[in-house]
């Protein structure tokens, strides 16, 4: 219902074989930079803040560059940033560009190794320096590193002192750069590794740089970099001598997936993506196992390396749910199953009167739950249509059968959304009358004031898109009572691994709870939980647990909806309203293999989640809840 920022999405693609062989093959040596284009136009959806590229070659001649780079910031990057990579092209004659020796030792851009990054800011920051890929350069190939990636660390206050205790000073203070020279210092030290190596096998000059080259182990580097980090991602990076890598964190709560074959070594955020740009099957493409990276060496080798110790796997739900594309094989069949799942409670929410209601959705990542969702019901009206038949006890006639066989799911497009709205109003309720219009519904689609209206969402967040546009909007239509579904159970507790929860206090679920407390006099409560997360916070970070659960505990989630209800409603609006949710239950059922959630039950994955938790309520109390 609320747009959620979600922490990037990458694409790697490394050529396998000599330029010459995709220009004979595919009729051009940029099949490389084409199919990273593709890629990443594929997950517009992952990143509209800002985007970026990279490309190294590994036959450009010294004195020219080898490592080339393009940022851009805003929702038309990817557009901006290939074109200037056209445009740099037009610098050189039709024969330059066809010809791939040429190309491949004069012409930006001409690499055998490509990578790609979308950008949503889960921090506030923004700015071109922000925009990944980021560089660290050296006049030395080896010691050239690109990185990019989606994550978010928990615990970069700590890795930051690690730093200094090293004797570093970092310039600033930003997971991405902090990892970034994290990764270089150990590159560093690998490159001093085969350096010393290669005097000892009696190596000089070029011969030294030669081995080097060839025997850098970004193993290495992975394994003593990554293992203090606490947090969801998938990093990568390309050298300039011609490494290439990607590592997922050991909980896999970041997703990742790749294809190889004997021409590319390609990754992307979603399966999808490189179904679709590479015409490849489902089964075609793996997922990357958590704590490993795939690594392809200056020669081509590829590899799959166990980097860290997988954890439990805590995969993101809120991916399968909301963030990815639902074009996914499991994810559709996921998604439909969350709104499969859901009959039940909605039955109760209507009485079982299906004959007097209307199922819709809100545009646009609902719609595959509410196919689901109308699976749900069309069973169960074809049970009830056997139930009567049977208890007829005689063959039925015509009449009798047209009767019962009529019986249908009735649904309708009920909402629509309007292309973004943009303007120059700033003043608050000019603003928030703007944001009623986002939505529109279509007129006499429902029976007013004897149809009920059910309309299921991904998810619930701030509650701000309910109260201001969708409940507005809806009881124009005037139904008897609007049901409000949500495939995703309720949202009580922010997010610290790249997705753009907001704080506490802004989570509808929350503010109701708190609400109840008062209302019940139960306001000790609240400092007990308080005076319990400071408790916590006291202790070593792998001992914490998380204290702001207990602020839910004197309620069930019917009661916490009911006062969501109440705090969202319009004034003036007369229509009775209701929330179902879907429970953590359901929610494991249809998304078995993908148990991280946090966002819903506050079992963080890593002691950092945990820790920042206890410390947002903490914030909440002393600068929020007190001053109330």
């Amino acid at each position: 219902m609320e747009t959620l920022k979600h922490e990037c999405g990458v694409a790697l693609v490394r050529l396998l074989k000599p330029l010459e062989y995709y220009q004979q093959k595919y009729g051009t040596w940029m099949y490389g930079l084409n199919k990273l284009y593709l890629m990443m136009e594929k997950q517009h959806n992952r990143g509209q803040e800002g985007a970026g590229m990279a490309c190294v070659s590994l036959e450009a001649e010294a004195g020219q560059e080898y490592m080339f780079r393009q940022r851009a910031e805003g929702t038309k990057a990817i557009t901006e940033i290939f074109g200037e990579v056209h445009r740099s092209f037009k610098h050189f004659s039709a024969d330059q560009l066809n010809d791939v020796e040429y190309a491949k030792r004069h012409i930006p851009f001409a690499g055998e190794m490509y990578m790609g990054h979308l950008r949503y800011s889960t921090t506030g920051k923004s700015g071109l320096s922000y925009v990944h890929p980021f560089l660290r350069r050296n006049n030395w190939r080896a010691k050239n590193l690109c990185l990019c990636g989606n994550f978010n660390m928990t615990n970069i206050d700590e890795i930051f002192d690690r730093l200094r205790a090293q004797g570093q000073w970092p310039r600033i203070y930003s997971d991405s750069y902090i990892m970034l020279e994290l990764l270089g210092h150990r590159l560093d030290r690998e490159v001093e590794r085969n350096f010393v190596q290669a005097q000892k096998n009696g190596l000089e000059g070029v011969g030294i740089t030669e081995y080097i080259e060839d025997n850098v182990l970004m193993s290495n580097v992975l394994k003593t970099s990554m293992t203090g980090f606490d947090g969801g991602y998938v990093v990568c990076g390309l050298t300039g001598s011609g490494e290439m890598f990607s590592m997922r964190d050991p909980w896999g709560i970041r997703p990742a997936f790749y294809y190889i074959n004997d021409e590319i070594a390609v990754l992307a955020s979603e399966r999808p993506v490189l179904q679709t740009t590479f015409d490849l099957e489902c089964d075609d493409v793996k997922e990357l196992p958590a704590g490993a990276a795939l690594l392809v060496k200056r020669n081509g080798e590829c590899s799959i390396e166990q980097v860290l110790e997988p954890q439990e796997k805590q995969a993101c739900s809120f991916e399968r749910i909301y963030f990815s594309r639902g074009s996914d094989r499991d994810i559709y069949k996921e998604r439909k199953k969350l709104g499969e799942q859901l009959t039940e409670p909605i039955l109760k929410a209507i009485d079982n009167d299906t004959k007097h209601t209307v199922f819709s959705f809100i545009p646009n990542t609902a719609e595959v739950a509410f196919y689901g969702m109308l699976d749900g019901f069309k069973n169960y009206v074809n049970e009830q249509k056997i139930a009567r038949l049977s208890a007829l006890g005689h063959t039925p006639s015509h009449e009798e059968l047209m009767s019962i066989l009529q019986e249908d799911v009735r649904s309708e497009k009920v909402a629509w959304k309007d292309i973004k709205l943009r303007t120059f109003i700033t003043e608050g309720n000019s603003r928030n009358d703007l944001a009623s219009h986002v939505y529109d519904v279509t007129y006499e689609s429902i029976e007013p004031h004897v149809d009920n209206l059910v309309v299921i969402d991904d998810s619930i967040v701030r509650g701000t898109t309910l109260k201001e546009s969708i409940l507005r909007i809806l009881d124009r239509l005037h139904p008897h009572k609007i049901v409000i579904v949500s495939s995703a159970p309720q949202i009580r507790y922010p997010d610290y691994y790249g997705i753009d929860m907001p704080r506490l206090e802004e989570f509808c679920v929350f503010r109701a709870t708190i609400e109840l407390l008062k209302e019940r006099g139960l306001q000790h409560v609240v400092e007990e939980v308080y005076h319990t997360c400071q408790a916590e916070l006291e202790k070593p970070k792998d001992e914490m647990k998380n204290g702001v659960r207990d602020i839910y505990s004197p309620f069930t989630t019917e009661e916490i909806n009911q006062k969501i209800v109440e705090m969202l409603r319009p004034e003036g609006m007369k229509t009775p309203v209701e929330l179902v949710y879907q429970s953590i239950e359901g929610l494991q059922m249809a998304i078995p293999n993908h148990r991280g959630n946090w966002y819903f039950t506050g079992k963080y994955p890593t002691p950092g989640g945990t820790k920042l938790c206890n410390e947002a309520f903490v914030d909440y109390f002393e600068n929020v809840y007190k001053s109330e």
